[in-house]
Order: C-alpha cells, then structure tokens, then sequence
C-alpha cells in the first residue's frame, strides 16, 4: 500500500515541483523544514538529507515555532511546511506568522484543499487513497510519500548543484561511507611489507620471500620495474602438477601483466578490482614503478568491504 502511494504520486508532479527546485536552488538563505507528529519526523530526515547534499537546511518544531522557536528562521530562508490534512492548529497559527515575514511557505501536505495548501506559495501534492494501517488511522503511507518527495527535492537540487561524489565525501568524512569516498590506495598499502625478488632469484628464495612478508605474493622486480608476481597458490598449482623445482628462478615461474592499481586511485576502486578478478591482493604500481601491495584484510580493517 506505501509503494502504492509513492507511484500514486507521479502523475501529481506538477510545475509547482519544479519551481520548488527552482526556488531552493537560488536561495541565498537555508530551508526551513517544519511539521508536527509524524510529519515533524519526516521533516527531520529531510533536513538531513538536504544538508547532506548541499541543500542548508534546519528543522524546526511546528508546536515550538508558535512557542518562540520561530526565531530560527532567518530573513532570506524558505519555509517547507508538511502535513498530512494541512488543517491542524498548530500550522493554522504558524503559517500566518510565516506569511507575514515575507518568507516563501511550499506545503508537502495531503489535502490541496486545505487552509495550508490555500496560503502556500507552492503545493506538493502528497494525497493517499488510503493508510497501510488496517485502521486508516496511523500515518504510514502518507508520511511515505512525505518522505519520497522529500527525496525527489534532494536528488533533483543535488543535480542541479552538479553535486560530486568528492563534494558528498567533504559532508561525510566519518565512517564506512565516507571513507569509500575518499580514502585512496597510497593511505593503505604503506603499512604493509614490500615483497620482491630479482628475475634471477631460486625458487627458495622466492618461497622465503612470500612466507616472510606475509602477504601471499611477492612481486619479481628489476631496477624498479615490476615484471611480475608470484603468488602462493602458482607455488601449489606447481606442485600440484609435479616435476623438478630446484633450479627454477623467479622469472621462470612468474606471471606477467598482474593486475595493478595506481596509488591515486580510491580503495574502493581497488576493491572493486579484487572482487571482478576474486584475488585478495593487489600490486600498487606507477607507470610499470613497483611501490607496494594492497591486501583485501586493509580494506576488510577500514570498514570498506
């Protein structure tokens, strides 16, 4: 029924929506969100997901505002005002108050004949046939809506912003999300071991190598330039398949053109690169420069995968 009502509402998108864009986009104050019961918390999640994409934006209480927190909103800010009948007495008091400081009022409300959506500069049209609730009581599928025109404002200002990728990692430099956004390879792979061996190295010295750097490869190396890796499963698959290993060296069992990634580059990136190709490390080069290695286990550490 609340999936119903979000596709109800496609064809009620009327130029009211896209002068709503307008408006916010080219307002030099923030958006003032406002609502009361279930509406009020619709109207805090929209908040923080406009200021999450480069919308300013501040909630403020419908019942508070009438109580003095209308003091919040400043000389050039637009009020966005929700409510599912758009006749409370709460929002029948607040939204004369806005009126007459020359704010902008748009109303998300459920009721285009309402007193709120009667005195609103702009109407977003967020009627529901009906509540989820067996009841028809509890607000479910109209604060759904709420919430989903909410969203449609948020991606169409953050589009009209030309808002990055780079921009929302600035917003969110804390946790797991913020981190896919910036953190980068060179962050990383510095604090691993540097394995390598010379083309000409036995195969003991490359067993060495491997086991002592505690990575599962080693890279084959020569004046810099990576020629290959050597992996612990290619020692396996060799003894897997038998045959004489003594006097083997290191180019001799290498393979060429591993998969690499540019310091540079988003750990994200290098993840993403370990899953399509299902290994758990990944050499760090620059122009053919052997610099290091990456393993999944750092990325597993950050929180990434």
């Amino acid at each position: 029924m609340e999936a119903a009502a979000v596709t109800g509402l496609i064809p009620r998108l009327n130029s009211d929506f896209a002068a709503c864009v307008d408006l916010i986009l080219n307002a030099s104050g923030r958006v003032v969100v406002t609502g009361i019961g279930k509406s009020a918390h619709i109207a805090g999640k929209i908040v923080a997901t406009f200021n999450s994409t480069g919308s300013p934006a501040i909630f403020m209480h419908a019942a508070d505002a009438i109580h003095g927190d209308l003091g919040i909103v400043q000389e050039d800010d637009i009020v966005v005002c929700l409510s599912k009948s758009g006749q409370t007495p709460e929002i029948k008091a607040l939204v004369p108050l806005v009126k007459a400081r020359g704010h902008k009022l748009v109303a998300i409300v459920g009721n285009t004949d309402s007193y709120l959506a009667r005195e609103a500069d702009l109407v977003l049209d967020a009627t529901v046939e009906t509540e989820a609730c067996p009841n028809n009581l509890a607000p479910t599928s109209s604060t759904t809506a709420q919430l989903a025109l909410g969203d449609a404002l948020a991606v169409c200002l953050l589009e009209c912003r030309g808002f990055t990728q780079d921009d929302f990692a600035h917003l969110h430099p804390g946790g797991a999300l913020g981190k896919k956004l910036y953190l980068r390879v060179d962050d990383l792979y510095k604090q691993n071991e540097k394995p390598m061996v010379a083309p000409s190295d036995d195969i003991r010295k490359v067993i060495l190598e491997i086991s002592g750097k505690r990575l599962g490869m080693t890279a084959v190396v020569e004046n810099d330039r990576l020629l290959g890796i050597i992996t612990d499963g290619d020692l396996r698959r060799m003894l897997e398949r038998g045959g004489e290993m003594s006097g083997l060296t290191a180019q001799q069992i290498m393979t060429t053109s591993p998969k690499t990634v540019a310091p540079d580059e988003l750990a994200i990136a290098a993840l993403r690169v370990m899953e399509a190709h299902q290994i758990t490390q990944l050499v760090v080069a620059s122009d053919d420069r052997y610099m290091g290695v990456i393993h999944l286990h750092d990325l597993l550490k950050e929180g990434i995968l």
